[in-house]
């Protein structure tokens, strides 16, 4: 579900203003829309709904009504942790993806440009991003990769092959996309790309600056390569014995086969008949779901590292409001001060010779600093020890 973007940066100015919302940013990622706010107003269901109907933008593909069912409403702490598991990728659908921390600090900074969050907020996203970055850091979570492209990259990694090897691609959808872009990262730069419909095999070789060429035509080429990475929808094998002996072009050294077809694009005779390094989706779907299986093994301690943040956090803002609410001591001191001098004990200080009058000036300038500091001390004092 997405909300339709048109304006809502000026619809969040007025439903900020007509809501009483001190503070409010917006998040939209691939599986969940959240609106994160600081008010005072008592957030639930008949709030959502007031919300939604005067923010009036529309939720595609579902009905707002749909999507009011469907949401969830944290307040206070409980709020603070959903953001904070959201940030260190707790409540993605790939726990342990970084992804969803810089689509967060993004979304804020939107909203702080457009004017729509304070010091409130401030902390709130810089407790974070710290308690992100040191889930990241001090935990596994993100440690062994459980995607099927990234696992295979770096099993072809680990042959420690030259940037110019000779890489034929087969089939150009996403999956064969996506491992290309870690090549191309990489500094590969020798790519032939096959495909059905060529525009298609055109398109990626392309963006490898390669060449392309027609399913068809696979069996009549005869430049050689080091490595095949393959990836189609056939149901019968594209790399048969007769093509793999004709790509090999006479060579005879060990080559390397990518595949990541279900079913597999590579005869299994391909295998039994030639030297290969052979990766395939079935051993990899296995580490994948091993590694899964170990990221939520890690789960406890980040759970842990978020707890330790939100009580730090908690505290660190109860200062912040004594900091804030202290901020008056000073002008309410002068104001006690100025009483005094001119209305209080006017006649008196009138009535004192010049070197009388700048000593109790200084007596009452040191008093009134000494004044301001006790109070913030003693607050801070008494939020650490007790």
């Amino acid at each position: 579900m997405v909300i339709c973007q048109e304006n809502l940066t000026e619809k969040l100015h007025q439903v900020k203003k007509q809501f009483g919302i001190s503070e409010i940013f917006y998040l939209a990622t691939c599986n969940r829309v959240e609106f994160v706010m600081i008010t005072d107003q008592v957030v639930d269901k008949e709030f959502a709904k007031q919300f939604m109907g005067a923010l009036n933008v529309c939720t595609c593909p579902i009905s707002t009504v749909a999507f009011l069912e469907a949401a969830s409403i944290y307040e206070n702490r409980e709020a603070l942790d959903h953001l904070l598991r959201t940030s260190c990728s707790l409540e993605s659908l790939i726990v342990g993806e970084k992804e969803i921390l810089a689509q967060l600090r993004k979304a804020y900074e939107s909203c702080r440009e457009a004017g729509l969050t304070g010091d409130g907020l401030r902390m709130v996203m810089g407790c974070a991003v710290k308690t992100a970055k040191e889930v990241y850091t001090n935990t596994h979570i993100s440690k062994n990769p459980i995607s099927v492209v990234s696992l295979a990259y770096r099993k072809l990694k680990d042959l420690k092959l030259c940037t110019n090897a000779r890489v034929l691609i087969i089939g150009a959808g996403e999956t064969n996309r996506n491992i290309s872009k870690y090549l191309q990262k990489h500094k590969f730069s020798n790519f032939a790309v096959f495909n059905r419909t060529v525009s298609n095999a055109a398109l990626l070789a392309a963006d490898l600056n390669g060449e392309a060429f027609s399913l068809e035509t696979l069996k009549d080429y005869n430049k050689g390569f080091d490595v095949i990475i393959t990836c189609t929808s056939s149901v019968e094998p594209i790399i048969t014995p007769a093509i793999y002996a004709s790509l090999l072009n006479g060579e005879t050294s060990r080559k390397t086969i990518v595949d990541l077809a279900v079913p597999n694009d590579t005869a299994p005779e391909v295998l039994e008949q030639f030297p290969v390094n052979f990766i395939e989706v079935h051993s990899l779907n296995e580490i994948a779901k091993n590694n899964m299986q170990e990221r939520y093994e890690e789960l406890i301690h980040a759970e842990a590292i978020i707890e330790e943040n939100i009580t730090a956090f908690l505290l660190e803002l109860k200062q912040r409001r004594i900091e804030l609410a202290m901020r008056q001591v000073p002008e309410k001191i002068k104001e006690i001060r100025n009483t005094a001098i001119n209305s209080v004990f006017a006649e008196e200080i009138q009535g004192m010779d010049q070197q009388s009058r700048e000593i109790l000036e200084k007596v009452i300038n040191y008093m009134e600093k000494k004044y301001i500091s006790v109070p913030m001390i003693m607050a801070k004092d008494i939020l650490v020890n007790h």
